[in-house]
């Protein structure tokens, strides 16, 4: 099976969602999984993208969902990995790593 680098894009804002109080913030989530996956599957490389929901990039794909993840008041931080939604507000790593696995990860 072909390898490839997947991208995670975890769409966040600075400040913590009403409905998510005492969790890190998104910035904070961002970095906690990059750790997380580094150490779950090392030397498997992957990208991990963070999007301000109120400042997202150019990318039309991502400046959409970050309007998606506003209008549908979902919680934040959104985990999306090929445009499924992995995990919101409180992302569970069960979830994102059988995901990675799907993609040819192995621990």
């Amino acid at each position: 099976m072909e390898f490839s680098e997947v991208e995670i894009v975890l769409y966040g804002a600075e400040q913590v969602c009403p409905s998510c109080v005492n969790l890190p913030s998104s910035k904070e989530t961002t970095e906690w999984l990059e750790a997380a996956i580094a150490r779950k599957f090392p030397g498997q490389p992957f990208k991990i993208t963070y999007v301000d929901i109120h400042q997202p990039p150019e990318e039309w794909a991502k400046s959409q969902f970050a309007k998606r993840v506003i209008e549908e008041d979902m919680f934040y931080p959104v985990v999306v990995i090929k445009d499924k939604v992995v995990g919101e507000g409180n992302p569970r790593l069960k979830t994102i790593f059988s995901e990675l696995e799907k993609y040819g990860y192995k621990a």
